[in-house]
């Protein structure tokens, strides 16, 4: 742990920047839309009905925010399965990025559940609903979420042990030291939860059956959302790096993000590739209406491969944030295809989200964003240049 206390340092810097004051009023919007549901009831707010329980709040907030949370997921299956040590500078930003997501991801669940207040039921009475696929994903997400605490807690640690409190510097100490007998096994917990969960979220669209498109209906949905989630964690990563690079003036990972690519190039190839022969029998059906939502996702997945498929574009930084934006949103576009375009309980239901349920969903977004900014410039948590011996 002590090697890796070098390679990070806070960005540093004023917080009340005019862009996080632009957070803060998305935020409070999206507070108050969220207060108007808890006050009025979940009817009073959005257009959810039978036929439509799960709008933009568990399709974009949940099943696609878990999955653009799935970079630390992603970053641990390199670094710590497949020994790739050089991605390690990935790590702590793709475990926060990781930790925001599937936190509002479970405060997202809290708005969306109409009774609310029976949530502790899950964990205490889980026996109740060990037939459901919805309970290895509650489960799963709430102890992914303090699995991913404690992984983030060594930027923690690193900024106490220099405060000039005793038993803080002490506590922190003992707290390195803990993480670094017991990283083996909070390795493995965070590569076990995501596993599950994440196929688990395909499963659940298993139960439609016939209500589910045949372009996206497959008995492979749990293997297709696993797969879905890795890309869209290594899409997160880049963007992430990119962006936090143009941000704060850091040195931009070109070379390790173009190495990145050529492994995103073979597992997006072969997620389409599968993607495709999943449904094979029903592609005449692109020739409707729906097809075209099919085929502007599998164009997205195209140009992505294209991007990634020369080494010249690989190691250009526009490319490569290119590429990483179209993977995000090809996958956001699948996710979302899979639980409201495709989805079709009856000609005589229909969605499209009221303006509080985009309000609080913005709202979530921008709350996602304003931590992320304000635990980069307190904690040491993006990669930065070794400080000398005597500084630490």
């Amino acid at each position: 742990m002590s090697s890796h206390a070098v390679m990070h340092a806070p960005v540093g810097g004023r917080l009340l920047t005019p862009a996080f004051k632009a957070l803060l009023a998305a935020i409070a919007v999206g507070a108050a839309a969220a207060a108007w549901r808890f006050a009025a009831g979940i009817g009073a707010v959005s257009n959810l009905s039978d036929g439509y329980p799960w709008g933009i709040w568990i399709g974009i907030d949940v099943v696609t925010g878990t999955a653009l949370g799935c970079g630390g997921y992603a970053i641990a299956l390199l670094v710590y399965v497949l020994n790739k040590g050089e991605y390690h500078p990935l790590v702590r930003p793709a475990i926060l990025t990781s930790l925001l997501g599937y936190g509002l991801a479970v405060l997202a669940v809290m708005i969306d559940l109409g009774r609310f207040w029976n949530l502790w039921k899950v964990p205490v009475y889980f026996w109740r609903w060990t037939h459901s696929p919805q309970l290895e994903v509650a489960l799963c997400v709430a102890t992914y979420v303090a699995v991913l605490l404690v992984e983030l807690s060594p930027a923690a640690f690193e900024k106490w042990r220099k405060t000039g409190s005793t038993a803080l510097r002490a506590w922190s100490e003992r707290g390195l030291r803990f993480m670094d007998r017991a990283l083996i096994w909070i390795l493995a917990l965070g590569l076990l939860l995501p596993t599950m969960h994440q196929s688990s979220l395909g499963t659940m669209m298993l139960l439609p059956a016939t209500k589910l498109h045949a372009l996206w209906f497959t008995a492979w949905l749990p293997l297709l959302f696993l797969v879905n989630a890795v890309l869209m964690g290594y899409g997160a990563v880049v963007l992430e790096g990119h962006l936090a690079a143009r941000a704060f003036k850091r040195p931009l990972e070109t070379e390790m993000f173009a190495r990145l690519g050529r492994i995103i190039l073979w597992v997006a190839a072969g997620w389409l590739a599968f993607r495709v022969i999943t449904v094979a029998g029903d592609l005449p059906l692109v020739a409707s209406g729906i097809g075209v939502a099919f085929l502007v996702e599998v164009g997205l997945h195209l140009a992505v491969i294209w991007l990634l498929a020369s080494e010249v574009r690989r190691r250009s930084p526009g490319q490569q944030f290119r590429a990483a934006m179209l993977l995000v949103v090809a996958g956001t576009l699948y996710r979302i295809n899979v639980y409201l375009v495709a989805f079709n309980p009856g000609s005589h239901w229909s969605y499209f989200p009221a303006v509080p349920e985009l309000l609080i969903t913005f709202g979530i977004i921008a709350l996602e964003i304003a931590i992320y900014i304000a635990a980069v410039r307190t904690f040491p948590i993006l990669s930065g240049h070794p400080q000398p011996e005597a500084a630490r």
